[in-house]
């Protein structure tokens, strides 16, 4: 994976990188990458695959979930080890496991995505419109995303993971989603991550970061 450095989406990323909303903040960030394997890449897809079929061979007939389903499928294999090493490449410091399928659901299409941005990102947006002269955000950011990705081809994933192993989780969280606009033709996935965080709880935290780092208190890597 390599990453795609890319000015519409940076735009969007300085924008969220923390927009105060008094007693929250809402924060998001966009990368881009090809899925052209890079460095260590071809041997992490290769133990990826390795471990997805060794998890199909343990799995008996009457086991397969709607996980495994989508796992038997090379096509799926292959979309699912490409959102992974995305994760692997935003976050170098976690294993991510490729048997843990269930944790990534499929959107229907960029409407379905467009409500739930709507939903959670309304006060973003109108600091975005009174900023950028009625621009809205949504719309700024499908033209980002149309460019780099070609919206109308891509596939969309919503990655939900088991909150004990979440590197995307901060102080103070109230929500937070995860995306991936994944265009197959082009070999190219935009991550998207936003989320909200609690200005009260968050500053509760801040007379404690010294004994966390003392205590040496991390995130649990997810288990393989």
């Amino acid at each position: 994976m390599k990453f795609l450095e890319y000015t519409p989406l940076d735009r969007i990323s300085d924008f969220l990188s923390s927009v105060n909303l008094g007693e929250r903040t809402i924060k998001g960030c966009l990368e881009a990458y090809s899925c052209k394997h890079a460095g260590p890449d071809k041997k992490l897809s290769l133990s990826l695959e390795n471990e997805i079929l060794d998890y199909l061979g343990k799995s008996s007939d009457t086991d397969y979930s709607l996980p495994v389903e989508f796992l038997l499928s090379r096509s799926s294999r292959k979309t699912l080890i490409y959102l992974v090493l995305t994760l692997s490449h935003m976050y170098p410091d976690y294993d991510f496991s490729a048997v843990r399928a269930h944790e990534f659901f499929a959107e229907e299409s960029w409407d379905s995505f467009k409500q739930i941005f709507y939903n959670y990102m309304f006060e973003a947006s109108k600091e975005w419109l009174e900023a950028n002269e009625g621009i809205s955000l949504v719309e700024t950011l499908y033209s980002a995303l149309d460019e780099i990705v070609k919206v109308s081809e891509c596939e969309i994933y919503c990655y939900n993971p088991d909150s004990s192993a979440d590197p995307f989780l901060e102080k103070g969280v109230l929500w937070a989603l995860n995306f991936f606009f994944y265009n197959r033709k082009l070999k190219r996935v935009v991550s998207f991550r936003f989320c909200c965080i609690s200005n009260l709880v968050a500053e509760g935290f801040l007379g404690y970061e010294s004994c966390y780092e003392e205590d040496g208190e991390i995130f649990d890597v997810m288990d393989m």
